[in-house]
Order: structure tokens, then C-alpha cells, then sequence
């Protein structure tokens, strides 16, 4: 018997020292990424902390978590077993904020001022009711097979489909929501939002403010290395500066995501690995960074913030969207943009129509062509914080299709030689969700 409760007592001793070494860190993470997300769906899109749990929170280890909402003092607090509290804020204009104990919450902070322009247009141009198009080149039947196909059978888990919209010639042909989603829901886009963020290089670009191929403007780096990396270079991904982006263990972007005050900082700091232009790697630190460098362009914040809507959220007419903000004030460009679905397909007309806007040229067609043009280390796959189809990666494809891609599978699929734009927000990223499938079955749609 004491033979055996000295190897039990071992076994346990050893149990505690893993979960301190493995688990005991994560959590601080686990109950960040919580807190964030229910404070994000609760205010932003008033979702139930029900609805939030079993759908954007259902991640492994994130289901650790216990989440609790206070709408008066408009804040989500999250623990894991008891352990790691963590606060997330919300501040109207700027969205919730994961913070940390040193946040002054009672500290003043500019907000963006919003403007939305009343157009006597139907959509997407405008506010007024859709106008009813039919196209004698489209097999409505298969389209809206393809379409529903995406989503799920009730009670399945196994598509996660949100949403999913066609535009054709400027004229939605298919729109579909997921129970408890609406034209009308806010959804985040992740890591669409960085071509968002990289949108505004190509506005500065067109009225003569900024040029992508001098040296990046960061003074930290003048006397290093670092000194030739241009911003052309972090908008291909291409800086050779090292980063970590594995969401499934504790890395550079999880720590930066739901540790950093100053997001953009993280980026800033790294050493170069590689020479620029010679090696390619996906950073969600280096468009913080571009988020960073974009703020140095203005005398104020206020004018920064106001910067990101006048210029191309709101001018588009993307009047759901929230940018929503890190600690310093400065907004999250890798991955935190919220907006409708119908807003998302905004975005994507207007890569479509290479920067025109209704007959309003917001950024040269030479930057349309910039985004979608491969970075040479990427395989294909990559342009200025946008991702190709060019090498075939959806085989059944257009291979001139780009694309803004987001964490678990938010797509606006860009397809110049149809003039067609395609979102789908959900839950599930490719291969897990078949988006060669989905994308290949609307283009077989529409006849050429």
C-alpha cells in the first residue's frame, strides 16, 4: 500500500508540474481571447453570452473559460477555473478592448467621427431597396444550390456557414443567413481586416502622401539592418523579420493579440531573420505595424482615427463597420474589423472596380493590380495583404481570383474576369470547409 501511494503521489507531482509548465501559462491567454471575444459580440453585435459560447467561444480550451457580462458598466470579465481574470471594455466608436491592469479606464480618449452620406441609390451605391435583376446567363437553380449547400443541416456542426453573398454586376443574385444572422449582424472578419489596413497605403499612394518602395518610416530602425526594409516589403510579408503565428501554442501573435498594449510595437522590435525580399512570412505583427505607421502620418489621433472611416469606410458606405482599437488607441489592422456581410462585399466591389467607387477613383488601378500580383517568395499564394489564386490553390478556380482571408474562414473572394464578388463568413476554414466547392459551384452559374 505505501508502495503504491508513493508512486500515486509521484504521478500527481508530475501531473502538477506539466499543467504549471503547460497548461498555467496558456491561461492568461485562454480567459484574454474569452473576455475579447464575448465583449466584441455582446456589444458590438448583441449577441446572447449564450449564443457567443456556443458558437465563437466553442474552441477547445477557450470552453474553459467563465464569462461574465455587466451591460451597465458595458465590460466582459472571463476567468479559467477561478484562475487569470481578464477584462475587456467596450467604448462606443472604438469597439471592446482586451485591457490590462495598468488601462486607466477613466483616462479621456478620442473616438472617430462617422459619416454617413444619404445616397438616393439601391444598393450597393446607396439606400434605397434593392432593385430586382435577372440575368439570363445565371442557372439560378445550381447558384442557389451551391449557395445552401454551404450551411448546415439544423443541429450539424460540420460547415459552420454564417453567410454568404453574391454580387454580379453590381446586382446581389444570391444572399444567405444562418440561424440567429441576418443582413443586419455584425461579423468579425479577422485577418480580412488587414486588407482593410492595407487599402489605406494605396489611398495615401494616390494622393501623394506616401510611397511604398522608400525604406519604411521607423526610426528604430535607422541604424540597423532593419534600415532597407521597405514598406512595400511588410505589405508583401516579405521583411524578413522574425514572427511566430501559431494559433494553437502560446506565440508571437497570441501573445501580442491578447497581451500587448501596444500591438504595433510587437513587430517594431523583432530582429531581421532574412534579408527583405527573400523570404516570406504570414505576420499579423507586421500589419499592426502598417497600422502603427499609418498613425505617424498624422499630427493627431483624432485625425488618424478619422482618417480610416472618411477615406474609405464610410465613403464606401461600410457604415456597420468597427475598426475596434488596441490599449495605445491605435486600431487593430490585423484583425479586428466587425461589419455586415453586406458591408464585407463592399469592400470587395471596390477591389473590383480597381479602386472606382460609384465614379470616385479613392486609390489608382495600379494598386489593384499591386494587391493581386504575387510577392515572389510566397509560391502564388500571396500579394499585398491580400491572397491569389494564381497558383491554383482552389484548383476548380479562376486563377486571377484574389481574396481577403479571415481566421476560420471569412472570405471576399474577388473575381475580375466574371465581375463577380463572393463573401462567406462562418466558422470553419478551408480544407475543413470546402471552399473550392462553394466558389467553383457559383462560378459554374454564371455562363460567360
Amino acid at each position: 500500500m505505501k508502495k503504491f501511494l508513493k508512486i500515486f503521489a509521484v504521478v500527481v507531482l508530475l501531473l502538477l508540474v506539466y499543467l504549471r509548465i503547460a497548461v498555467y501559462p496558456q491561461l492568461d491567454l485562454i480567459s484574454g481571447f474569452s473576455s475579447k471575444s464575448v465583449a466584441s459580440g455582446h456589444f458590438n453585435d448583441n449577441r446572447t453570452l449564450e449564443i457567443i459560447e456556443k458558437g465563437d467561444n466553442d474552441i477547445p480550451k477557450i470552453d474553459w473559460a467563465t464569462n461574465t457580462i455587466n451591460d451597465n458598466g458595458k465590460f466582459v470579465t472571463s476567468t479559467v477555473f477561478g484562475l487569470k481574470e481578464r477584462k475587456a471594455i467596450y467604448r462606443e466608436g472604438l469597439g471592446a478592448t482586451l485591457i490590462n491592469d495598468n488601462f486607466d479606464v477613466s483616462k479621456p480618449y478620442d473616438v472617430p467621427k462617422r459619416t454617413q452620406i444619404k445616397r438616393a441609390l439601391p444598393f450597393p451605391y446607396g439606400d434605397l431597396e434593392l432593385k430586382d435583376t435577372v440575368f439570363s446567363n445565371i442557372d439560378y437553380a445550381k447558384l442557389n444550390a451551391a449557395v445552401a449547400n454551404a450551411f448546415d443541416e439544423k443541429g450539424e456542426k460540420d460547415k459552420r456557414t454564417r453567410s454568404v453573398i453574391v454580387i454580379y454586376k453590381d446586382k446581389i443574385i444570391a444572399e444567405k443567413y444562418d440561424t440567429n444572422f441576418n443582413k443586419n449582424s455584425r461579423i468579425l472578419g479577422w485577418s480580412m481586416t488587414k486588407s482593410i489596413t492595407a487599402t489605406y497605403f494605396g489611398i495615401l499612394e494616390k494622393q501623394g502622401k506616401f510611397d511604398i518602395n522608400k525604406p519604411a518610416p521607423i526610426v528604430e530602425w535607422q541604424k540597423d539592418e532593419r534600415a532597407i526594409i521597405t514598406t512595400k516589403d511588410l505589405l508583401h510579408m516579405n521583411s524578413g523579420l522574425e514572427w511566430e503565428e501559431k494559433y494553437d501554442k502560446i506565440c508571437d501573435a497570441t501573445k501580442m493579440l491578447f497581451q500587448a498594449e501596444d500591438m504595433g510595437q510587437v513587430q517594431l522590435e523583432k530582429p531581421a531573420k532574412f534579408p527583405p525580399n527573400l523570404h516570406w512570412n504570414y505576420s499579423s505583427g507586421t500589419t499592426n505595424l502598417l497600422s502603427k505607421i499609418l498613425r505617424n502620418q498624422f499630427k493627431t489621433h483624432q485625425e488618424y482615427l478619422d482618417f480610416w472611416y472618411a477615406s474609405l469606410i464610410d465613403k464606401i458606405g461600410m457604415n456597420s463597420m468597427i475598426v475596434e482599437s488596441d490599449m495605445t488607441g491605435n486600431f487593430v489592422g490585423s484583425s479586428y474589423g466587425w461589419a455586415t456581410t453586406r458591408d464585407w462585399v463592399k469592400f470587395g466591389l471596390l477591389y473590383l472596380h480597381k479602386g472606382n467607387w460609384n465614379g470616385e477613383q479613392l486609390f489608382n488601378e495600379s494598386w489593384a493590380k499591386f494587391v493581386a500580383t504575387p510577392t515572389n517568395t510566397s509560391n502564388g499564394r500571396y500579394g499585398g495583404q491580400f491572397w491569389l489564386n494564381s497558383g491554383g490553390y482552389f484548383p476548380d478556380v479562376p486563377r486571377d481570383m484574389f481574396y481577403a482571408s479571415g481566421y476560420q474562414g471569412q472570405m471576399i473572394a474577388v473575381f475580375p474576369s466574371h465581375d463577380l464578388v463572393i463573401v462567406r463568413m462562418g466558422l470553419k476554414e478551408n480544407p475543413d470547409f470546402d471552399f473550392n466547392g462553394l466558389l467553383s459551384g457559383i462560378i459554374s452559374s454564371v455562363k460567360q
